[in-house]
């Protein structure tokens, strides 16, 4: 059963979450006291507050220019399309090489310290490695599951083995919506790459 305090927490973190798109570095803290209530601020007076949520600090689109040499690169090594590439890194961290999300992925692919493990990534919050290490996994899966967009990007949200168990897209609303997202993502990438091409034969 939710609280009416619990809500009352989760009323006052939309609008923290609300302010802080306007608001450069306004990075989000909670705690859980021992009602079970949790609290969320942007300013964590009390020294129980962790790190929630890391905001950016610069525009993504500076951003997308900023990495465009390393997303090339990761695309020519491992073969995944940029526009993907470049989709992940949107629905993952918008482009914010500090992101931490509140699971513990680290970076512009949030990539979990297994994962950057595996892909030996021994610094998720350096962008070349990241993207290199998240582009290397995200082409794993791709290889694994035939080039199947979906099921590769519902495997690096929730897993291989839970999109092998299900044989499709498992009904994870997390899931879903993050493939929905990364492919509509890409769709707009393609089709601006696509525009710049055409202008570019033009002049």
């Amino acid at each position: 059963m939710i609280s009416g305090a619990a809500v009352s927490a989760s009323l006052a973190f939309l609008l923290i979450v609300s302010a802080g798109v306007s608001t450069a570095g306004a990075d989000i803290y909670r705690y859980v006291d021992g009602d079970g209530v949790i609290h969320f601020s942007n300013v964590p007076a009390d020294s129980r507050y962790r790190l929630y949520i890391r905001t950016t600090e610069k525009d993504p689109a500076r951003y997308v220019r900023d990495y465009e040499d390393i997303i090339k690169r990761a695309s020519d090594s491992f073969g995944v399309d940029r526009s993907l590439i470049k989709a992940v890194i949107k629905a993952e961290s918008d482009f914010d090489h500090r992101a931490v999300s509140h699971k513990g992925a680290q970076g512009l692919m949030q990539l979990m310290p297994r994962t950057a493990e595996l892909m030996e990534v021994e610094d998720p919050f350096d962008p070349e490695a990241n993207v290199l290490g998240g582009t290397r996994y995200l082409g794993s899966l791709l290889e694994r599951f035939n080039g199947d967009r979906r099921l590769a990007l519902a495997a690096y949200n929730a897993g291989p083995e839970r999109v092998a168990f299900y044989r499709d897209v498992p009904p994870f609303e997390e899931t879903r919506i993050f493939v929905d997202r990364v492919l509509k993502y890409a769709g707009l990438y393609e089709a601006d790459r696509s525009r710049s091409a055409i202008e570019t034969v033009r002049e």
